[in-house]
């Protein structure tokens, strides 16, 4: 593999934990942060309110995070607040046009990688609605969009952290067990995809390629079974085999003890991915308590609570594989 630019190289071991492991606290929820917690206090969420529970979020949590991932519309203040941890901004706007078909992205209208870089940033973080099963008209549009964000984020020699979310291009329920299915062959293509060397991806941020609660024999399982353990454990490892890139995992709002039985589960595989990058669950049962009885009641709560579910994730991510190694280098400092 090629060795890694000086940027890029400083941008992951900023973000990554001693070992090489990244163990990052996301935080860059915006529509949907701000719709939760509108809905828990039966009143609007405004922007300051973002601003205070991502702050919040941040200057506790990064006490046990590698870094942070923030947006710049209203985590900005919060990565002031991050305890010396490396900082990952979004560049996305959040969701997508729902008017059109495809989940088609777009770029915050005020922000570049330039931008982004100059307001601290050590990596730069995308989101992509995708599925190899789409419309190809429609994954053209996406594909040449992730090789433009590439290409930037080489002249700025700073890594590019590409998250992807399946959906069923089908217009099926994600929730259902036949999407469940269909799952592992939508994340394997993804990956396979984007760990081409034309988009310049530095670090995959994935799904895991099951849905817990339909792999039987789990403790998440709820009597509806889309695979058996042995299957789920197969699904793991043949989706590694389709990039020699670092890879992450995201959490995708499932629960705390369900996201630590899932990467106990990537553990048994034997899969050697990277890290993760875990928002909700670590923080999501926290929005009830911001909603309802303000910033000091959520702030306790995250240092109790919120505290022991990334205290959780860290003790699952013993078993996580330094990215370094994705590079043939055995440390990080072989590499510069």
């Amino acid at each position: 593999m090629s060795k890694l630019t000086p940027g890029k190289l400083a941008g992951l071991k900023a973000v990554s934990d001693h070992r090489g492991v990244i163990a990052a606290a996301a935080m860059d929820q915006r529509g949907s942060l701000q719709k939760s917690l509108a809905k828990e206090r039966g009143a609007a969420a405004d922007a300051h309110d973002l601003e205070v529970f991502k702050t919040l979020v941040t200057s506790v949590l990064t006490k046990h995070a590698s870094a942070i991932l923030l947006d710049p519309e209203f985590g900005l203040p919060a990565s002031k607040q991050r305890n010396g941890k490396g900082l990952l901004l979004a560049y996305e706007k959040t969701g997508y046009d729902a008017n059109t078909a495809g989940r088609l992205p777009d770029l915050l209208d005020l922000w570049s990688v330039r931008r982004l870089k100059e307001a601290g940033a050590d990596c730069i973080k995308i989101l992509l609605y995708y599925t190899p099963y789409e419309k190809s008209a429609i994954n053209d549009h996406k594909q040449a969009w992730i090789e433009r964000i590439g290409d930037e984020c080489l002249a700025h020699d700073i890594p590019f952290f590409l998250e992807f979310v399946g959906y069923d291009a089908e217009g099926g329920d994600e929730k259902s067990v036949a999407y469940a299915k269909k799952k592992p062959e939508i994340v394997s293509g993804t990956m396979a995809e984007f760990g081409k060397a034309r988009y310049n991806v530095d670090v995959l941020k994935v799904e895991v390629p099951i849905v817990m609660e339909f792999v039987e024999g789990t403790r998440a399982f709820k009597g509806e079974k889309a695979y058996t353990r042995a299957e789920a454990l197969q699904h793991f490892r043949d989706a590694e085999s389709m990039t020699h890139k670092p890879f992450i995992y995201l959490s995708a709002g499932v629960s705390n003890p369900v996201f630590i039985e899932t990467l106990e589960l990537a553990a048994e595989s034997g899969t050697k991915y990277n890290g993760v990058l875990c928002g909700r669950a670590t923080w999501k049962d926290g929005i009830a308590i911001y909603a309802k009885h303000g910033a000091k009641a959520f702030e306790d709560w995250l240092n109790t609570t919120g505290v022991e579910n990334i205290e959780n994730v860290n003790r699952a991510l013993k078993a996580a594989s330094p990215w370094q190694l994705k590079f043939g280098a055995k440390n990080m400092d072989d590499l510069a």
